[in-house]
């Protein structure tokens, strides 16, 4: 029977797949060959002036915030499934809440914080001196800062969800053996947990490297700032395109690598014996460190930068700078998100149907291609969609409709990484019982399959749904004239230090993306 549903391969299904692979995948590839065919002068002086800084940086930076978010991450997983203190549980799901605060909107706090006669500064020239300066917020510091602060909950939940799994009786033979704390720790703990540090460190070095809200407000100079300097300010997109290459060659490699070393650091439970770990009971005081630390990331992260935000936006309504022009950049940001989100999972749901239920090559091809995006960051395929749309289809440009398509390049990625699971937790004997009570293939995928993975479907929605939201590069490049969403009025603002008037489009940004990452999370906590 599967042998003949083999044979039975939906066309329909299969040039949808393929078309959307192509698509997804033409805007790489036309980055890769603007790249190849500029002059050789352009490449010289980019080598000569601007490349080694921008690999420096870029480089730099992602490796200072990964070092940041091991610490942090790691830290904050390890005290809240190994002890016990008042409020834990509130504190497991609390720590994700930084999730919901873009790296602009973070950059842009801290600018305010750290910048001259600041907040920070002011305290400081208190104690120390009118004199005194803190570090610039527009420097390598107050980069690392904030991409630190804004992405550890990466590694925190990937940690947390090794920890709540992790069998203790290791730990036990190793002591029982003679080694030290420290010796299990290092030698036993750590290892074990590597795969879910990896994973967790390969979201953050892939966030960092294609982040451009944060770099831009703080005016430090990586790729991605680079590439969007080169197309709006210079106007110079054989550059641009240029730049775009390596920056994608840097996201390729470190993708290679990283799927190299997680295939090493697979490991197996042998044994039956399994134990989870008991909690451990700090005392008064120890529990009072315990959540001073806690509330010490969590301020810094989220509750203060929240706080400033609901500050300024009652400071802008009250004073009447919140128009109803407002509603209009809402409307703007839930159109296009909505489309966005609406079809990229119509696209990616033949994708991972076909990959799933047909693994022939030029499915698993396709459903493969159609990851082209991850190597793709904002700014560089928004240049791509910019040249190919004015060139090859002028009366489209300008329109949201190739907004919509960079978001689907863009975001389709993060849908079929939950879609696909949802296809496979349904068996395929369902579908074979249904195909053998006369259904088609279409109508078993619409009467059987989708309402059995609705809410992995939906899931993936919302995801695809936030991140459209808070995107930025691409909405800047490719949006119409005058069509402005909450995003763009944050960094149009915010570039001009305009704190209290970019304040409301971020708060409400962060307050309509904090039920979906509870919703989508609240899975995890449960497992505690």
């Amino acid at each position: 029977m599967y042998q003949a549903a083999r044979q039975s391969l939906p066309l329909s299904l299969s040039l949808v797949s393929l078309a959307t692979a192509a698509a997804i995948c033409l805007p790489l590839l036309f980055v890769c060959s603007m790249a190849l065919t500029a002059d050789a002068s352009v490449w010289s002086r980019l080598w000569n002036t601007r490349i080694p800084e921008l690999l420096w940086n870029t480089s730099t930076l992602a490796l200072s915030v990964s070092v940041g978010t091991l610490l942090l991450g790691v830290s904050l997983a390890w005290f809240v499934t190994r002890y016990e203190f008042p409020g834990r549980t509130v504190w497991e799901w609390a720590l994700v809440l930084p999730l919901a605060m873009p790296t602009y909107v973070l950059a842009y706090i801290y600018t305010y914080l750290l910048g001259v006669g600041g907040p920070v500064e002011q305290a400081w020239q208190w104690v120390a001196g009118p004199e005194a300066r803190v570090f610039s917020p527009h420097s390598f510091v107050g980069a690392t800062l904030v991409m630190t602060l804004d992405t550890f909950p990466f590694v925190y939940l990937l940690t947390r969800a090794a920890l709540l799994n992790f069998n203790v009786s290791y730990e036990e033979a190793a002591r029982a053996c003679g080694a030290s704390r420290v010796d299990v720790w290092l030698r036993v703990t750590l290892p074990l947990l590597r795969p879910a540090i990896v994973a967790g460190l390969s979201l953050v070095i892939l966030y960092v490297v294609s982040d451009f809200g944060a770099v831009s407000l703080l005016r430090y100079q990586t790729f991605t700032y680079a590439v969007y300097q080169q197309v709006t300010g210079r106007y110079d997109q054989a550059a641009g395109s240029v730049l775009s290459l390596l920056l994608v060659l840097f996201a390729l490699i470190f993708l290679l690598t990283e799927r190299w070393f997680r295939r090493r650091s697979r490991f197996y439970q042998t044994t039956g014996r399994y134990r989870t770990p008991a909690r451990k009971t700090g005392g008064a005081f120890g529990s009072l460190l315990i959540t001073g630390y806690l509330g010490l990331v969590l301020g810094a992260s989220f509750g203060l930068p929240a706080l400033l935000l609901l500050q300024w936006t009652v400071s802008a309504t009250a004073e009447g700078t919140v128009d109803l022009r407002f509603a209009g950049f809402i409307w703007n940001s839930v159109l296009l998100s909505g489309l966005a989100a609406s079809a990229a999972v119509l696209l990616g749901a033949p994708l991972a149907y076909l990959a799933g239920r047909w693994p022939s090559k030029l499915t698993v091809l396709c459903f493969q291609a159609a990851y082209a995006g991850y190597v793709l960051p904002g700014p560089v395929g928004a240049l791509a969609l910019l040249v190919l749309f004015s060139h090859l289809a002028p009366f489209w440009y300008g329109t949201i409709l190739v907004l919509i398509f960079a978001y689907i390049v863009h975001f389709l990625p993060a849908g079929l990484q939950t879609m696909e699971p949802a296809l496979q937790q349904v068996t395929p004997n369902l579908e074979e019982a249904a195909r053998s009570l006369g259904l088609t293939t279409l109508g078993t995928l619409q009467k059987v399959t989708l309402p059995l993975v609705r809410g992995g479907f939906v899931a993936a929605w919302v995801l695809i749904f936030l991140q459209c939201m808070k995107e930025l590069p691409a909405t800047l490049l490719l949006r119409p004239v005058g069509f402005d969403t909450l995003a763009v009025r944050v960094w149009l603002e915010a570039s001009e230090e305009y704190f209290q008037l970019a304040a409301p489009a971020a708060l409400l940004i962060v307050v309509m993306t904090l039920p979906a990452l509870l919703l989508l999370v609240s899975k995890d906590w449960r497992a505690a």
